[in-house]
């Protein structure tokens, strides 16, 4: 079933069968070509296709029968025209947005960003001369404010990392395109299972496919997800040159991956919403977010742009980062790491890992407090990963 197959399948469908390219073996899995270079059948079949003229592979740093299988499977579950692989989660981001933007462009984002990708806008960009911005991603006005006639894209996570704010695509797409430029959307918090940005208007959307993709803690991946036409102006080449590649291997992991995705991602919702609802009037939280519930502050804009809650919960314990430390090394069965989106439940301490860079005052402004902790919820039963948490507040 070729990714541009006549037929739109269903989503589960398009999981398992998108991209699938078979040898003249007839296998059933994909296969995995380990091969870093390819033979053509004569010198022209070479030049043809190095000059783009003729179909087919050149080399695996850009491309490989099995990632490519990875990127057709891809773009068909986000309903994209075309995708591209990565290395990475953060060679995606990188690339996304520096393969748009050169010496005097401007880049706006949101405030509330994974670390690593708030790295990216602050701090690398400006060094080859692209300003950035940081705005409030909640307050549309901000980012009609923070718009030049030299920004040439916007920028956004939701659900945020780590306090789950969800921004409205919707609108800050069109304040983009309002301004001739355009938006990238990471969606790792949502997966494509529970959110949809090129439909709501995103130029572009990126994953760390490290994630639910692959969801086992297994590999390292990232994708770019795009129209042909952007693929094609923004990231094809500064991949092909610089060689953030994806490998086959990794590819083959992720190609897995993407078979369960619907199942462990579902799963994994309705775990974090039996947590959030097992802890939410706790006496030993202070606050609890969770996009599912209807008391999450942008609860509208959950509804109008989500089909599902989320995978992760993020909670403060009552006291200052000695309680909760003791409530995280308390826990017995969910693990701390950075993590999220694996088949073992997982919890986080933002302000000391994922955020650790940013100043006190800056972390305050995101509302990541020292008492702040993310929960990812995993593939155990909802009841043994509730109770953890319970007997961990209890202990602390």
């Amino acid at each position: 079933m070729s990714a541009s197959a006549p037929r739109r399948y269903r989503l589960e469908t398009r999981l398992v069968h998108a991209g699938q390219i078979r040898s003249s073996f007839g296998e059933t899995s994909e296969a995995l070509f380990l091969t870093q270079g390819f033979v053509y059948d004569d010198a022209e079949q070479c030049a043809a296709r190095f000059r783009g003229d003729e179909p087919g592979y050149l080399y695996s740093r850009f491309s490989n029968p099995t990632v490519a299988m990875f990127e057709a499977r891809m773009a068909a579950v986000e309903g994209a025209e075309a995708a591209r692989a990565t290395a990475s989660g953060m060679a995606a981001v990188t690339a996304a947005l520096m393969g748009q933007v050169k010496a005097g462009d401007h880049v706006v984002a949101a405030r509330a960003l994974f670390g690593s990708c708030r790295y990216i806008v602050e701090d690398l960009l400006p060094r080859f001369g692209v300003a950035s911005t940081l705005v409030n991603g909640l307050d549309l006005d901000e980012w009609r404010r923070a718009i030049r006639a030299n920004t040439k894209t916007l920028f956004l996570e939701s659900p945020t990392n780590p306090t789950l704010d969800v921004i409205d695509i919707a609108a800050v797409a069109e304040i983009a395109h309002s301004a001739g430029a355009t938006l990238v959307v990471d969606n790792v918090f949502a997966t494509a299972i529970w959110q949809s940005p090129l439909v709501l208007g995103a130029d572009c959307v990126v994953y760390s496919a490290t994630k639910h993709i692959d969801g086992q803690g297994r590999c390292l991946g990232g994708i770019i997800l795009a129209s042909e036409r952007f693929i094609q102006a923004h990231v094809h080449m500064f991949l092909r040159q610089t060689g953030p590649a994806m490998s086959p291997f990794n590819a083959w992991v992720l190609l897995k991956g993407l078979e369960t995705l619907h199942l462990r991602v579902r799963r994994q919702t309705d775990t974090a919403a039996a947590v959030s609802v097992a802890l939410v009037e706790h006496p030993k939280i202070g606050r609890l977010i969770y996009p599912g519930r209807p008391d999450h502050p942008q609860a509208a804009v959950v509804r109008k742009q989500m089909r599902g809650g989320s995978t992760l919960v993020a909670f403060e314990v009552k006291g200052d980062r000695a309680a909760a430390f003791r409530f995280l090394d308390a826990l017995k069965l969910i693990r701390i790491t950075n993590n999220l989106g694996d088949a073992k439940s997982l919890i986080t301490h933002p302000a000391t890992t994922t955020h650790q860079r940013l100043t006190p005052e800056q972390r305050a402004e995101l509302g990541i407090s020292d008492a702040l902790v993310r929960f990812s919820a995993g593939l155990e039963h909802p009841d043994d990963v509730a109770e953890d948490l319970l007997a961990a507040l209890d202990a602390m």
